[in-house]
């Protein structure tokens, strides 16, 4: 367990690396998807667009083929005036045996399996399908070989509007397939009209091709906008799946921190007693050969060396309890042991367990205290720890003839306050958040203060939540720094509802009796 906590970092770091190692892969497997897509495509762009532009167009085949199928019959009738019925019939049999046939085919796309699916090869037979469809209606000029011509132009000027209209709307999804559903019946009417000779003739003639061109635009522009959007839409889902992918990848690494975490809470939890236990030894037998209990050294340095060994176990036994308190409180093993105590009397105690360290630095320590401050209702001993280590770094990091104010009053809320400010090196603004999280510690600090771990300003923040408490750090570039712990009201004894004592009904008869 304890390798693995310690392997931890360099895990992030593999996690970090390998994480870009896969964007840059996924990154260089879309790029070759898209390419592969484009040469696959029968129009240049991808084949899953391909094949959601030909499901768009057998939807529409299918969907239009009554209503042209009715467009056909009424114009037969029509045509039938001037055209014997039977050669009429005959036009529209053949039109709709040609458009059953387009229908059929596109039927079978839209039943076949999406897996097999090859641009090519359909484009190809809806293409030939057209085709077919187109020559159908182009058999709408051999009307003039059995009827007058002059008389059929203006018919047959409508047929072909009405049909490039028709075809151009139905099959504007393949715009090779609108071409040639509608350019057999226009190039031979339009020959047809021009044959004929004559101002109207040649006016009918010119507005058939120019309808041909416009209608075969317009269903361009249909397909380019239906395009556009299976694009958007396929980013949309593209954009989607990317999102889903990095909520998940964020739920995976919160879990490797909540476990990474659990380990080590269980690490300095296990490792505890091994720890301080060898660490009392230590500091009690090097306090034992420092003060000469058993006789002074032959060699005076053996006490300088005993004195060192016992300040070393000393520091290193507060870091080690430093970080067991840490590790309990994120575990949320760290329980309150609440009673009635007083702020005065915890900070005067602090001040005088600190006075001689900063006496030996030259420091000022000032304390001020309000007046008839009411007791709190809290734990002891982490008041004392919060105390303690506010009153421990102001005197850490605050140079020689400096000064440390220690304030305990009320707060403007109506609870207590306590209010530690020194003279020192300050912090800068950017790297407060730096200073407030676990192990951190500023750069002019780690300059200019005493060692440490970096952990007492957040225990300190920890415990005052613990209390529901507040901890604020205000702090300026070499004018110094001011940490201020406050209490709230709903934990100051006046502030508090008395406890009503319930008795029984008997004890209140006997009083009265």
């Amino acid at each position: 367990m304890s390798t693995e906590f310690m392997a931890s970092p360099s895990a992030v770091i593999d996690d970090v690396r390998s994480q870009m190692g896969r964007d840059g892969r996924r990154a260089a497997q879309k790029t070759v998807l898209d390419a592969r897509q484009r040469l696959t495509s029968s129009s240049g762009t991808r084949a899953d667009f391909d094949f959601e532009l030909m499901q768009d167009y057998a939807y529409s085949r299918v969907n239009a083929a009554l209503p042209i199928a009715g467009v056909v019959s009424i114009l037969s009738v029509v045509a039938s005036f001037w055209v014997p019925v039977v050669f009429t019939t005959l036009w529209a049999g053949l039109v709709l045996l040609s458009l059953l046939i387009v229908v059929l085919t596109a039927q079978r796309f839209r039943t076949s399996d999406p897996s097999k699916f090859n641009a090519g090869r359909w484009t190809t037979t809806f293409v030939a399908g057209e085709t077919i469809y187109g020559l159908a209606w182009s058999t709408l000029a051999l009307f003039t070989l059995v009827a007058d011509p002059h008389t059929l132009t203006p018919v047959m000027f409508a047929m072909v509007l009405v049909s490039v209209a028709a075809n151009s709307v139905a099959t504007h999804s393949l715009p090779s397939a609108t071409l040639m559903s509608t350019l057999p019946v226009t190039l031979t009417v339009s020959g047809n009209l021009l044959a004929l000779g004559g101002t109207l003739n040649y006016t009918l003639g010119a507005v058939v091709l120019f309808g041909e061109v416009f209608f075969v635009y317009q269903a361009r522009q249909m397909h380019r906008a239906n395009l556009e959007t299976i694009m958007h839409q396929s980013e949309k889902d593209a954009l989607i799946g990317e999102l889903e992918e990095a909520r998940q990848m964020s739920d995976e690494a919160r879990r490797h921190a909540e476990q990474a975490n659990i380990a080590k809470s269980q690490f300095l939890a296990t490792m505890s007693h091994e720890l301080r236990t060898p660490l009392n030894a230590i500091i009690g037998f090097s306090e034992v050969l420092k003060s000469e209990l058993l006789g002074a050294h032959q060699v005076p340095q053996y006490k300088e060396y005993a004195g060192d060994i016992h300040g070393s176990g000393q520091h290193l036994l507060n870091l080690i309890n430093e970080l067991l308190d840490l590790s309990r409180i994120e575990a949320g093993k760290y329980e309150l042991n609440e009673e009635v105590v007083s702020l005065v009397d915890i900070a005067e105690d602090c001040r005088r367990m600190m006075e001689l360290r900063a006496k030996a630095k030259g420091i000022e320590l000032v304390y001020n205290v309000g007046k008839n401050l009411p007791k709190l209702w809290g734990d002891e001993r982490a008041i004392r720890q919060v105390v303690l280590n506010l009153l421990s770094n102001a005197i850490k990091f605050t140079p020689q003839a400096g000064k440390v104010t220690l304030v305990v009053t009320r707060s403007s809320d109506g609870g207590q306050m306590v209010s530690v400010k020194d003279n020192g090196p300050g912090i800068p603004e950017d790297e407060i958040e730096t200073v407030l999280s676990s192990f951190g510690q500023g750069s002019l600090a780690q300059k200019t203060a005493e060692q440490g771990a970096g952990l007492g300003l957040p225990i300190v923040q920890k415990i005052m939540e613990l209390h529901q408490g507040r901890f604020d750090l205000f702090s300026k570039l070499r004018f110094g720094t001011e940490v201020i712990a406050t209490f709230p009201r709903a934990r100051v004894m006046d502030a508090l509802a008395p406890v009503v004592e319930k008795r029984n009904r008997l004890e209140i008869f006997s009083e009265a009796g």
